[in-house]
């Protein structure tokens, strides 16, 4: 276009902007089942009294009727209730066959209002009296509206469906690289910082055994004992970083967080555990030990309680754990806070394990976290990620 005046394109452009504005509407394809040529002309000419251009076509059977729906595509379907043979129920189920589905309206005679109701349950668009045929125009007009819309909504929800597969594969994504994360910072921890830490600690034990000065021992004492108490944060951050206890089991794992728990804040807390499958998947396990992790974090920020209780089952193939406190609870709109990142994460590792996570909480009465992961589903829904 180099060469063109700017003011010409300009002006095409207008001049093709307004023809399409102004061309007229394409021609609407009905189809009608009826086997009256006077109802059919009665419905022609009402359509044609309203100028709506439209191309109908008419039919008998129910066999031409497939057949026409299988060979072109139509606008709306209008159909007689009686016909010769059948009924424009089993129409109307021949064209929830085909792979659009397309406004259907009863033109018919009078048909009880039973049969009115059953035909509008059963997904029908509307119905309109024979008598009243000049407002054929106006319902067709309605019923074409009505499927705009419910064609731009299932467009929406699918559009929302597949933002939500993102969403959620992109948080897998991100909880499995963090978990990577965790588990190479672990490892630095434990290999240089703990190596380092401990051969500290020898060269301490040396000077202590062979200095004679009680002041310089008095020194050395002092920073053994931080030396050790830099090595047992170092085995903590590391054991929260990369679970290890895991290896030894889901049981043994939990059993030592709340344990820990307990030493840490005085809080009386227990575990009760009745697991009969031998070896849960481990990313059941690391879901469960997280779950108890991050609500254990939360009851101590949050819960100002003096009892926490541990429930663990796989009762009927399904993993239960259940972390309740008798504390002051928590508001239902706290639940929904855009802050609320905790909980929020703990629900999305449980859909990643192909379970739920159910809160339950009142005000004085104390919290119940409760983790549920059907076992069978998470071992088919693995299984397919691996075959995709």
């Amino acid at each position: 276009m180099q060469g063109i005046p700017r003011w010409i394109i300009q002006d095409n452009a207008t001049w093709f902007i307004m023809q399409k504005e102004h061309s007229p509407p394409s021609p609407l394809r009905i189809l009608h089942l009826e086997d009256s040529l006077l109802d059919h002309e009665l419905a022609r000419r009402a359509l044609d009294n309203a100028r709506q251009p439209c191309i109908i076509e008419r039919v008998e059977t129910l066999e031409d009727f497939q057949r026409q729906l299988q060979n072109s595509r139509f606008d709306v379907i209008l159909a007689d209730y009686r016909l010769a043979g059948f009924t424009a129920f089993e129409a109307w189920q021949v064209a929830l066959q085909q792979s659009r589905r397309t406004p259907f309206i009863l033109l018919s005679g009078a048909i009880g209002e039973a049969a009115v109701v059953t035909a509008i349950r059963m997904g029908i668009s509307d119905y309109l009296a024979k008598e009243d045929v000049r407002s054929l125009p106006q319902v067709i007009r309605r019923v074409l509206e009505m499927d705009a819309i419910r064609r731009a909504k299932e467009v929406a929800e699918l559009q929302i469906a597949a933002s939500q597969k993102q969403l959620a594969d992109f948080a897998e994504h991100l909880q499995n690289t963090i978990e990577q994360e965790r588990a190479a910072i672990a490892r630095e921890i434990h290999d240089s910082i703990g190596g380092a830490l401990a051969a500290v600690r020898f060269d301490l034990s040396w000077l202590n055994r062979h200095c004679t000065v009680a002041q310089e021992q008095s020194h050395i004492a002092d920073a053994t004992a931080m030396l050790q108490q830099a090595l047992e944060a170092s085995q903590r951050i590391t054991h929260h970083l990369r679970p290890a206890v895991l290896e030894q089991g889901l049981v043994a794992a939990v059993q030592w967080l709340v344990s820990s728990f307990a030493a840490r804040t005085g809080i009386d807390a227990s575990v009760r555990a009745e697991i009969q499958t031998p070896k849960l998947p481990k990313a059941i396990e690391l879901v469960a030990y997280r779950t108890v992790q991050e609500a254990l974090t939360n009851i101590v920020k949050h819960a100002q309680c003096h009892q926490v209780r541990v429930e663990l089952s796989d009762a009927k193939k399904v993993l239960t754990l259940e972390i309740s406190d008798n504390g002051k609870g928590i508001v239902v709109a706290d639940l929904g806070k855009a802050k609320a990142f905790g909980l929020r994460g703990l629900r999305e590792r449980a859909e990643q394990a192909g379970g739920w996570l159910d809160v339950s909480s009142q005000p004085g009465a104390g919290t119940s976290i409760i983790l549920s992961v059907p076992l069978e589903s998470h071992a088919a829904a693995t299984k397919q990620k691996e075959a995709a």
